[in-house]
């Protein structure tokens, strides 16, 4: 395993930030951390970095415990935080040169030249950082987070603040890294998480609420409701088909809108209901479930 987090605890004061937390990330996944704000993500994400101590339970990453913090573990996590620290009066070049010699790399300047290229830096690399705009500076952070070619790669909202060309780009360029590398990923973007991530943990209130592939919608709604629009060739008396079973509420719109319950198929009883009420349906439709249905669902 990339990284195995167990029990981990983490408290400020009174306030416990993470509560039990466990997980375990393979080598080669993408996995997405999703949470809203205040939820531990940055918190769990930091003491996975080793930045961070926890209060209680255990981290390790690629066999390392985090309270390990020689080089040899810094070497396995490329960690890029939310706020993106950068020496803004420094060139490109400049600064992952310095990175490099942080790393103590061999072959400084030609692993700053592969980094400029992968990370898309090369009509930038002379500039200032200052003067690059957010998109490229976010660049700038993954090429550091990068340059000495860690197994686990660790993005806290790697694209906040960018254009949606940029997000584009950005996210491009982490499902390529992911090919080779483990990434963990917290971003508030959801078309983002099922556009790259295989996996979703979802953390609330410092507890994690889901681990599950993100391809499987279904089985991350776990618990809550979703709607049926039906209509109906005349309108249904409201109170007799809230009395179904499984029906939570009914609503009369353009068409008429049934909540229901998400682990229930209702619809063998609305059609049933149609035939002994004397009504013909003339279409039926059942709102599609998404990643952020399933996230509000389950956080709010």
């Amino acid at each position: 395993m990339s990284i195995v987090v167990k029990e981990v605890i983490k408290q400020f004061g009174q306030q416990k930030a993470l509560k039990g937390v466990s997980f375990t990330i393979s080598s080669g996944e993408i996995v997405g951390f999703l949470g809203p704000n205040g939820a531990g993500k940055s918190t769990m994400m930091k003491i996975i970095s080793g930045l961070l101590p926890q209060s209680a339970g255990e981290v390790e990453v690629c066999g390392i415990n985090n309270s390990d913090y020689t080089d040899t573990f810094r070497r396995k996590i490329g960690y890029l935080p939310e706020h993106n620290p950068l020496y803004l009066d420094m060139y490109v070049k400049e600064y992952l040169l310095m990175v490099a010699e942080l790393y103590k790399l061999p072959n400084k300047k030609e692993r700053v030249a592969e980094m400029v290229e992968l990370t898309g830096l090369t009509l930038e690399q002379n500039k200032k950082i200052g003067t690059l705009s957010k998109g490229y500076r976010q660049r700038v952070g993954l090429a550091q987070a990068l340059i000495h070619d860690p197994e686990v790669l660790i993005l806290d909202e790697p694209t906040t603040g960018l254009d949606p060309n940029q997000i584009l780009e950005i996210r491009n360029l982490i499902k390529s890294i992911g090919k080779e590398k483990t990434v963990m990923l917290s971003t508030h973007i959801m078309q983002e998480v099922e556009a790259i991530c295989e996996r979703v943990i979802i953390l609330n209130r410092g507890e994690v609420v889901v681990d599950h592939p993100s391809t499987d919608l279904s089985a991350l709604q776990k618990s809550g409701n979703s709607s049926i629009f039906v209509e109906f060739d005349k309108e249904p008396t409201i109170e007799s088909l809230q009395k179904l079973s499984g029906i939570h509420s009914v609503d009369q719109l353009s068409k008429t809108e049934i909540n229901v319950d998400a682990k229930e198929d209702v619809r063998k009883a609305i059609f049933k209901y149609a035939v002994e009420n004397d009504l013909t349906i003339l279409t039926m439709t059942r709102q599609e479930q998404n990643l952020e249905s399933v996230f509000h669902g389950l956080t709010k």
